[in-house]
């Protein structure tokens, strides 16, 4: 037998707990269970034996058939003793040992005798034997018993029965259905526990039956429920009725509320959490309802109990996520908590503090957390390092104090997933905030000096390689670079070289430098860092101070756009077959290959770990950039200045998923259609999608480029590229169909036929809106950034919205309108909030700052009013901005719904062209008479420019 509980070198000292059980063995211990048969039976040593048995049994020792048959009789003969402890064990022996049906009808005889007992603590351990063994032919022999205990007197009888009921409605759930006045009646009883196991069983037994389980649920909110467990559950019954009305329940007219706030007043501190909590999780709950709820949680953060004071912060810290304004309250009591002996409780204020603090708390709390962070585990730390990151990015003009603790505790001893978060949040503030770049470089740097992990020294070195060339000063960081290569292991100096390579493609400047000490590197004994210096020595120049060509640029640093497996097979043959030419990689096939389908199955099944390790993250941008760059038709438009999100244009489990993305050019728009085949045995050639630029009258199709072959499973891209007028923000509306070469492929082999079939696929339509043409960029100092575009490219004026359900919509539906990016986290909007100011940023198409402060009010009829403030460097594009809103604003407040289900099945049953002459129609109603759908009298050629005298006439 093992011994799990005693190690065999651990040092002992004298008062060291030592396990009753240890040592013990199956064999010793069924030998001494031979003290049943004893005509003189000792109870004490008899309830010793069944210990050892059940102790062995639950370490998952097995009996056999054979043991487990004698042990069963053996114990059967122990019902003759009176002795209330040794019976007891006899009843979990008997669970325990699960006899099969045979058996069953032994001890059925002595249980059902012991149900009857006078002995209460007899009837109640022999219910639930009983009904653990037996099946359901004996339930219904038993069945007039157990209704009785249901409804006994004792609460411990009444208990039993009823957890027994609980068991069987999962085996037999017709006979426990029957019993349902019983449990009804002792729902009403006064013994606490048999109140809670009645509640649980009657809800069990009506859970499909939703009017049911409302009437239970109302009845029992009347009546007095004097159980604090099932106080508990009853709350929980009325958060899932509340969710599951909430949808037909009229606004204000929450059901239960009431009832729930009453119970923030209850004796009993689990039911007051309770309610407080599921006050909390409501759907679209407003600060009114949640003061209470909150001001109770409040006051168990000062509570003596460490569970209360726990329970109170997490569940705070989850409203802190969806209303951070309601929780602010109570800020002082969880800075006070800061400092708790429990560090659970510790890291979560300093996480709740850190979502409800504003810009002026951030340094107190820097200062509060410095000393908390060497007292807790890494895990709680990870946890601190993503709310401090999500801080940062929602004060930017804080990202000097947050930034430079982030790098103390850097320094710090910790564990690699500590480290890799701390590092991750520093490389995202920097991508996120222009200003925390060089400061976050140069604690990057210094933390590389003294770094054991290999992974986050190469990840860290690339990142330095593609940012460290783009700062004011970049030879300031080439000293922690070559550092690497003297001081570190080979995979970390072969990064270090890399890394200096590109300040030597990208800064003139350093060339000269960068060369001596790449020309270093040729002596090093790993060849992986000798390959790479003399790569980079012959393709770089000849290290003077001359400018790096870009094909050389892309060549040693771009990502390589060849599939590896297209890469791997073409070298395999030049391999084979060498020749006195070099090896060509512009030989090598772009498209992938079709795989048979059994290998791509097979493949999807390999271990996580022997999967490759995922690239480091690149821009989508760049990505998109160096995609398009490469297309030569395509090569000519100049610089992309931006790229959509991808737009789905086929519903999802369709055969063919597509969607689009936009690349907006100065004057030109490429259109990129990614396209999956779902179908296994199907091949798609010659893909290419026919755009419909009629409702688009200012772009003209200039060129395309189809997708030679589009294999199962196999993203691919085709392209169509459109021409506008240089610098306009164009908008219009393109449909579009899917057109190629179906072949049908052998799913063993892969293998395509050769004749196919020309077919095409219905896709959804999509805009170019004016949001296509501002570049989402943000700013860390608002004010300064609106101060210095001055007054004199300023335009100003107002909005109605219309009616909205909250401000919160109306703010969001205008940040969508225009694309830029929200600033300062002012696209946040307090609950129940009367006003708001939202300030946004971007780069107008031709490279042209923009900044625009939206400011909204909302009445008692929920009519929305804006007033928009626009600066930017370019006059025009300030007006193009309110254009943009005016014309906006006029798509947003019409009626016509795309969801809307009669639309819909108007399109479905008469067509396109029915569905939008009534779209038409409905959208020049609401133009005409936003108020209502009855007929005004318009003149006929009313949009035409006339005097007023000819109206008049």
């Amino acid at each position: 037998m093992a011994q799990p509980l005693v190690k065999k070198d651990d040092d002992r000292d004298e008062d060291a707990d030592y396990s009753p059980f240890l040592g013990i063995e199956k064999g010793a211990v069924l030998q001494e269970a031979r003290v049943f048969h004893d005509p003189q039976l000792d109870a004490r040593r008899c309830s010793q034996v069944i210990t050892k048995l059940l102790y062995l049994l639950n370490q998952g020792e097995t009996l056999t058939k054979v043991e487990a048959t004698e042990v069963f009789f053996a114990v059967t003969k122990l019902f003759q003793s009176k002795d209330i402890g040794l019976r007891r064990m006899v009843y979990l022996m008997i669970k325990e040992l699960s006899p099969c049906a045979d058996e069953v009808i032994i001890v059925t005889s002595s249980l059902m005798k012991d149900m009857n007992s006078r002995t209460d603590l007899f009837r109640a351990n022999a219910i639930r034997v009983l009904c653990r063994i037996t099946d359901g032919t004996l339930l219904t022999q038993i069945e007039r018993y157990l209704k009785q205990a249901i409804v006994d007197k004792n609460p411990v009888v009444a208990s039993a029965a009823l957890v027994s009921g609980i068991h069987l409605l999962q085996t037999n759930p017709e006979i426990v259905k029957r019993w349902s006045n019983e449990v009804q009646e002792a729902v009403q009883s006064r013994a606490a526990l048999v109140q809670f196991h009645a509640l649980a069983l009657l809800h069990q037994i009506r859970q499909n039956d939703r009017l049911a389980v409302n009437k239970l649920v109302a009845s029992l909110t009347k009546g007095t429920v004097r159980s604090p467990l099932a106080q508990c559950l009853l709350i929980r019954y009325i958060s899932q009725v509340i969710k599951e009305s909430g949808v037909n329940s009229q606004a204000g007219d929450r059901p239960f509320y009431d009832y729930l706030e009453g119970c923030l007043r209850h004796k009993a501190e689990v039911v007051i959490f309770e309610a407080a909590r599921t006050i909390t999780e409501l759907s679209n709950v407003t600060t009114r309802e949640l003061t209470p709820a909150i001001t109770v949680l409040q006051l168990f953060l000062s509570s003596s109990k460490p569970v209360l004071r726990f329970a109170a912060l997490r569940t705070l810290n989850k409203v802190a996520m969806t209303h951070p304004m309601a929780v602010t309250n109570c800020n002082i009591d969880m800075e006070s908590l800061i400092s708790d002996q429990n560090r659970s409780i510790a890291t979560l204020a300093i996480t709740t503090l850190l979502k409800t603090g504003n810009e002026s708390s951030v340094d107190r709390l820097m200062k509060q957390i410095t000393n908390f962070m060497s007292d807790i585990a890494d895990e709680f730390k990870i946890v601190v390092v993503e709310a401090i990151r999500s801080l940062c990015l929602k004060f930017p003009l804080k990202y000097r104090s947050l930034m430079n603790f982030l790098s103390n505790i850097l320094r710090e001893e910790g564990g690699f997933e500590y480290k890799k978060a701390i590092v991750d949040s520093i490389v995202i503030l920097i991508r996120d905030i222009p200003d925390a770049k060089e400061s976050g470089l140069l604690h990057l740097c210094e933390f590389i000096e003294d770094c054991e992990f290999t992974y986050l020294s190469t990840q860290i070195l690339h990142f330095l390689g593609n940012e460290g060339p783009k700062t004011s000063d970049p030879s300031k960081y080439i000293r922690y670079i070559y550092n690497r290569v003297i001081l570190e292991n080979a995979t970390v100096r072969a990064s270090a070289v890399s890394t200096l390579a590109k300040f030597g493609a990208m800064v003139d400047s350093l060339k000269p430098r960068i060369f001596v000490l790449l020309r270093r590197c040729v002596f090093d004994n790993d060849d992986e860092v000798r390959d790479r210096a003399t790569l980079y020595l012959n393709t770089l120049g000849d290290g003077s101070v001359a400018e790096t060509d870009k094909d050389v640029k892309e060549f040693l640093f771009g990502s390589l756009d060849i599939p590896l497996t297209n890469m791997e097979t073409s070298l395999k043959n030049y391999m084979q077959d060498p020749t006195e030419e070099p090896f060509d990689i512009n030989s090598v096939p772009r498209e992938v290959k079709s795989q048979p389908l059994a290998e791509k199955r097979a493949a999807g099944k390999k271990p996580a770990a022997l999967s490759t390790p995922a690239a480091a993250p690149t821009s989508a941008a760049d990505a998109y950039e160096r995609l398009l760059s490469s297309i030569p038709e395509f090569a000519s438009f100049g610089k992309l200045f931006k790229s959509s999100t991808p737009v789905e244009l086929t519903e999802a489990e369709t055969e063919y998923s597509v969607n689009v993305v936009k690349h907006i050019y100065d004057s030109h728009v490429v259109f990129q259609y990614n396209c999956t085949n779902t179908i296994p045995e199907q091949l798609l050639e010659n893909v290419t999608v026919i755009v419909d630029a009629s409702d688009a009258e200012e772009f003209s199709e200039v060129g395309t480029k189809p997708l030679r072959s589009l294999p199962y499973d196999t993203p691919g891209q085709t392209f169509v590229a459109f021409e506008k007028p240089e610098g306009v923000p164009a908008v219009g509306k393109f449909s579009n169909v899917l057109r190629f070469t179906v072949k049908e492929v052998d799913p063993s082999t892969g293998e395509a036929e050769d004749d196919g079939v020309e077919d095409e696929y219905q896709l959804e339509d999509f805009e170019v809106v004016a949001a296509d043409y501002i570049l989402k960029v943000g700013v860390s100092n608002f004010k300064n950034a609106w101060e210095s575009l001055g007054p004199d490219g300023e335009r100003v004026d107002e909005y109605g919205l219309g009616p909205r359900e909250s401000l919160a919509e109306a703010v969001s539906t205008v940040i969508n309108l225009l694309g830029m990016q929200p600033c300062e986290g002012t696209e946040a909007v307090p609950s129940n909030s009367r006003s708001h100011t939202c300030l946004l940023s971007g780069i107008y198409i031709g490279n042209v700052k923009v900044l625009v402060r939206l400011s909204f009010g909302i009445d008692g009829a929920k009519e929305v009013a804006m007033k928009l403030a626009v600066r930017s460097e370019d006059e025009n594009v300030s007006e193009a901005i309110h254009e943009i809103v005016a014309s906006g604003m006029y798509k947003v407040q019409t009626i016509l719904e795309e969801e809307d289900q009669k639309l819909k099945n108007l399109r479905k049953e008469m067509g396109k062209d029915a569905y939008e002459a009534v779209g038409t129609a409905l959208m020049e109603g609401n133009w005409y008479s936003p108020r209502g759908r009855y007929p005004v009298l318009v003149l006929w050629n009313y949009k035409e420019q006339h005097s007023k005298k000819e109206f008049v006439t």
